[in-house]
């Protein structure tokens, strides 16, 4: 998806139709700012990113997005329950030491939670696997000693996880390369991005 010469990564954009006009997104790791100065332009939405990169930071401030420079490990307190509709966490999940304490701050700070992630069950990885290989994909594109990538998961790894922490699950969408992936997703699909919400009480 396109604008302004500014193009989504196929995740991104997904998540984009995912978030209604004039909400209240935070989107975690944000990186340069792309989503929510896309989600500012399109959809008119009260944005604040979360990075800890100084040459992010700065790009985000280049973008007219706000932003607040601090690690995703110390948690979301700066933010009351509820502050937003949707909290993004885009590509971020498998490099958090805490994947369960960050979830539970997502379903806190906000009405929805909205991940994606690199698809470990990609048949090619089990393949280079077997072959006595780590896999290194273009989603995945690090060697085994210097990847930041330290909790990878499965589509069901993390559909299971979600249940566990009292998550329902509203969509999900698959990929590989630039192309939704419906069939065998578990399989087939290098990425995955859920919606979720928390289940009452």
């Amino acid at each position: 998806m396109m604008t302004n010469n500014v193009r989504l990564r196929d995740d991104l954009a997904r998540i984009s139709d995912w978030i209604e006009p004039e909400r209240r997104v935070l989107d975690l790791g944000c990186g340069d700012g792309t989503l929510l100065a896309y989600l500012k332009q399109t959809k008119r939405v009260q944005g604040v990113g979360v990075e800890i990169s100084d040459e992010r930071v700065l790009a985000c401030v280049q973008r007219g997005v706000h932003v607040i420079q601090q690690n995703l490990e110390d948690g979301l307190a700066m933010f009351d329950d509820q502050q937003f509709d949707t909290v993004v966490l885009s590509q971020t999940l498998q490099s958090m030491h805490n994947t369960e304490h960050i979830l539970r701050e997502m379903a806190r700070v906000a009405r929805q939670g909205v991940v994606s992630f690199p698809n470990f069950g990609y048949w090619p990885h089990g393949w280079s696997i077997l072959m006595g290989r780590m896999p290194v994909t273009g989603q995945m594109p690090y060697d085994w000693y210097d990847t930041p990538n330290i909790h990878l998961c499965t589509l069901k790894d993390f559909e299971r996880l979600a249940d566990k922490l009292g998550f329902t699950i509203l969509e999900r969408a698959t990929f590989n390369d630039s192309h939704e992936v419906k069939w065998l997703a578990g399989w087939r699909s290098t990425l995955a991005a859920y919606r979720f919400t928390a289940r009452p009480g």
